[in-house]
């Protein structure tokens, strides 16, 4: 019940966010959108799924992130249409079914899926800082620019975030051995 009210708190907060994100693209792609995917991951935190399912969850949540990546999808999620859209297509295609698909995921795809996010946000952040022209017609050049380098920044969190446990180990569990960690078996 405390994810479910957690989920509709990050929902609405993304929904207050509505005159930022027109102002911004920056509050726009990297705070309301994150918020509006959080708000479905911690909807869907209670739910299971079976194995079987996990591939098609998790196409389905690649489908709706590949689509909201677009400049020109971002452009649209200014409008009326394109806001209501956003804010059901975010939680419920790409928050829930990556949330219920991730358990599932081996170690290698997910390290494969952490990778291309973080190739993804290095050419988004060189596309929108080395653009000449506006790529999204709704802000100005200079706040692309702006976007293009909070991407690399982003992805240069990321990246090191995501190599702490494997430099130094995960932070929860004690030695590994063969079959994993001792502690906890993962």
């Amino acid at each position: 019940m405390r994810m479910i009210c957690l989920g509709l708190l990050a929902m609405a907060e993304a929904v207050a966010l509505r005159e930022a994100a027109a102002a911004s693209p920056v509050q726009h792609v990297l705070v309301q959108m994150p918020l509006l995917v959080l708000a479905g991951v911690l909807l869907g935190w209670n739910l299971r799924v079976r194995r079987d399912w996990a591939v098609p969850l998790l196409l389905t949540a690649l489908t709706a992130f590949l689509f909201w990546m677009l400049p020109r999808s971002v452009d649209w999620a200014l409008t009326p249409a394109g806001e209501a859209a956003k804010n059901l297509s975010l939680p419920l295609l790409l928050g829930v079914p990556l949330r219920l698909s991730w358990p599932w995921l081996g170690p290698v795809l997910r390290g494969f899926l952490k990778a291309n996010a973080l190739s993804m946000l290095g050419v988004l952040g060189f596309l929108y800082t080395h653009a000449p022209v506006r790529i999204c017609n709704s802000y100005l050049v200079s706040a692309q620019q702006e976007l293009g380098f909070a991407f690399l920044y982003l992805a240069a969190a990321l990246a090191c975030l995501w190599a702490i446990p494997v430099l130094f180990g995960h932070p929860k569990c004690g030695s590994f051995g063969t079959a994993g960690c001792s502690r906890c078996g993962v």
